[in-house]
């Protein structure tokens, strides 16, 4: 569990997955990157590095000029759908519960 929650700890790892596994094709960098916006360049590549290095998306790299890198769910980061989908079902189903409150001298 511990590690599950590791994967998908950081803030963009989810919207970074779920985009790649409703796309379901190769996706170029700029273009995920626009459709997880406002991500910086780095903290996209980051996460891409990680996702790569544990098997979940496949990076493919053409030689051509400019050069074009694209992404691509696996299979193993498509399984990921049902988690992901559950966890979007139980936040909604919720939400009123975890709406965020400040905090006041009353219950600090």
């Amino acid at each position: 569990m511990l590690d599950f929650v590791n994967l998908i700890a950081g803030k963009w790892a989810i919207p970074i997955l779920y985009r790649l596994i409703v796309t379901n094709a190769p996706v170029r960098f700029k273009t995920l990157q626009r459709a997880v916006a406002p991500i910086t360049q780095k903290e996209l590549t980051r996460q891409l590095r990680q996702f790569e290095q544990r098997g979940l998306v496949t990076r493919t790299i053409y030689a051509e000029v400019p050069p074009r890198v694209e992404y691509q769910i696996t299979p193993l980061g498509q399984s990921l759908q049902p988690a992901l989908d559950s966890l979007a079902e139980w936040i909604c189903a919720h939400r009123d519960q975890l709406a965020y409150s400040p905090p006041t001298a009353e219950n600090d």
